[in-house]
């Protein structure tokens, strides 16, 4: 599975929520940074070719849908993250939460009940 560009991330997240879309869909879900329809076309060929998103066509007019699941790449996702900044410790990464505030004493003593509690 290839790194994704910001972009590539963003329209992403859209069509996991979109699940099928035109271009014309996936431009209406900007807020704010508009790409320019072409624009937006090209990172839409660019995922389908790292393999992320495949079309149906129908006449020159392509449907997009994702082929990565949400959960898949955010597995890789946080497996890099922990790789990349975490040395490979979750505890570190809770650490890192912790000390950025990020995380409370009361949802740390939750999570560790839950992992108990799965035992």
């Amino acid at each position: 599975m290839q790194k994704l560009t910001n972009k590539e991330e963003e329209v992403m997240k859209m069509l996991w929520k979109l699940e099928k879309a035109f271009v014309k869909d996936i431009l209406a879900e900007f807020t704010e940074n508009k790409p320019h329809y072409n624009t937006l076309s090209t990172i839409i060929r660019n995922l389908e070719e790292k393999g992320y998103v495949s079309h149906n066509a129908y006449g020159n007019t392509f449907q997009y849908f994702p082929v990565v699941k949400k959960e898949d790449y955010r597995k890789k996702f946080m497996s890099n993250a922990m790789s990349d900044y975490f040395n490979n410790s979750y505890k570190s990464l809770v650490s890192f939460f912790a000390n950025e505030r990020k995380i409370s004493v009361e949802e740390l003593k939750e999570i560790i009940n839950e992992i108990e509690n799965k035992k």
